[in-house]
C-alpha cells in the first residue's frame, strides 16, 4: 500500500529565468492583493499594523485638504517604473489626466509627482534603500519616508526632493509635529499623535 501525495495548500508561480515583467504582475492568476514587483521579484505584503494604516489615512486627508484640482491623491496603486520593477507606493499624488477610469490599475512613473512610503517591519530596506532610488531614477520628483520614532511612537516625515543631475534624492526636511512643506503643492498638516488618535 502507497501513501497518497500531500496536496499543497496553494501553488506557486513558478518564475522565468530572466524574472518577472510589469504584464505579469498583472495577467498571474491569484496573486494576494498588493503584490509589487522589484527588480522582476513578487513581493507580498505581510499583514499591516494600525499605525502604517492610520497613518496613510492621516496623510490622505491631509493631502486632499490642499490639493490642486490638476491633481489627485491616490493609495496604495501599482507604479509602473519600467518593465521590471511595479511598485505599490502607501500614498501617491498623480496628475489629474493619468485617471483613466475606475477600473485603472496602475500609474505610470511620469505621471506621478509624490511617492509615500510608510515603513513597515517586513519593508524596512526596501522603503529606505531600494524603492527611493527606483523612484529617483524614474524620475519622480519627490519622496517621503515615514517611520514610527520616539519612546511615543510617533510619526515622523522625512522630505526629499530629486536633484535632477544625480537623479537621486536629497534630503529637505525632517518633520515631528506638522510637516508644512511648499512642493509639491502647498501642503499643511498636523501628524501628531493626536491627530492619529482622532482617526
Amino acid at each position: 500500500m502507497t501513501a497518497e501525495p500531500v496536496k499543497a495548500a496553494h501553488q506557486w508561480p513558478v518564475p522565468p529565468q530572466d524574472g518577472y515583467t510589469v504584464d505579469d504582475l498583472f495577467t498571474l492568476p491569484g496573486l494576494p492583493p498588493h503584490t509589487e514587483l522589484i527588480d522582476g521579484s513578487l513581493v507580498f505584503v505581510s499583514p499591516q499594523r494600525n499605525f502604517h494604516t492610520t497613518v496613510i489615512d492621516l496623510l490622505m486627508m491631509g493631502l486632499r485638504r490642499t490639493v490642486p484640482e490638476d491633481l489627485k491623491v491616490r493609495r496604495e496603486m501599482t507604479v509602473v517604473l519600467d518593465r521590471r520593477n511595479g511598485p505599490e507606493p502607501d500614498v501617491s499624488v498623480v496628475r489629474a489626466e493619468a485617471i483613466t477610469g475606475l477600473e485603472q490599475t496602475r500609474y505610470q512613473a511620469s505621471d506621478v509627482l509624490l511617492a509615500v512610503e510608510v515603513v513597515s517591519p517586513d519593508s524596512e530596506a526596501r522603503d529606505r534603500e531600494s524603492k527611493p532610488q527606483k523612484y529617483a531614477a524614474a524620475g519622480i520628483p519627490n519622496f517621503w519616508l515615514v517611520e514610527m520614532a520616539g519612546a511615543d511612537k510617533h510619526p515622523v516625515v522625512r522630505v526629499y526632493e530629486l536633484d535632477p543631475l544625480s537623479k537621486s534624492y536629497k534630503l529637505t526636511g525632517i518633520h515631528h509635529d506638522r510637516l508644512k512643506t511648499g512642493v509639491p503643492f502647498t501642503i499643511d498638516m498636523d501628524i501628531t499623535l493626536e491627530a492619529l488618535d482622532q482617526l
